[in-house]
């Protein structure tokens, strides 16, 4: 692993769920798992893979990879290590207020973001109190 060549607490990664989870060969919350000394930053953000191979962009709740269980093993290793993991929902859909008169990278619209965040907070809430963790 690439974590073991350097063996320090200072040598963590980011933890990208949709680049990990174009490969669909790759189980992401056990890799949360293996890695969780080791994860400093989460970039949460989801993708939808084809059958060909190819994969794009999808809603941060929809795709192909689990987010509730993506989700869910984040905040077990939070609540081992008692500490929270700064992470950051990425590649949003452009929404009607981030069209109008602005110019945004693609993936990094203010308000789409601002929906992932919200839909991944509220997922994250729901986990906590079903008492699951």
């Amino acid at each position: 692993d690439l974590v073991d060549f350097i063996d320090s607490p200072s040598n963590g990664i980011t933890f990208c769920t949709g680049s990990l989870g174009a490969n669909p060969k790759n189980d992401l919350p056990r890799m949360i798992e293996k890695f969780k000394d080791r994860i400093h930053f989460l970039h949460l953000r989801n993708v939808r893979r084809e059958p060909n191979g190819s994969f794009y962009e999808d809603h941060h709740l929809e795709g192909s990879s689990d987010m509730y269980e993506i989700v869910k093993a984040v905040l077990k290793i939070e609540k081992e290590r008692n500490i929270s993991l700064p992470m950051r929902p990425d590649h949003g859909h452009q929404m009607l207020g981030d069209l109008k008169n602005k110019t945004t990278y693609a993936g990094y619209s203010a308000i789409g973001r601002l929906k992932g965040l919200a839909e991944l907070r509220g997922l994250s809430m729901g986990i906590q109190k079903s008492g699951v963790i």
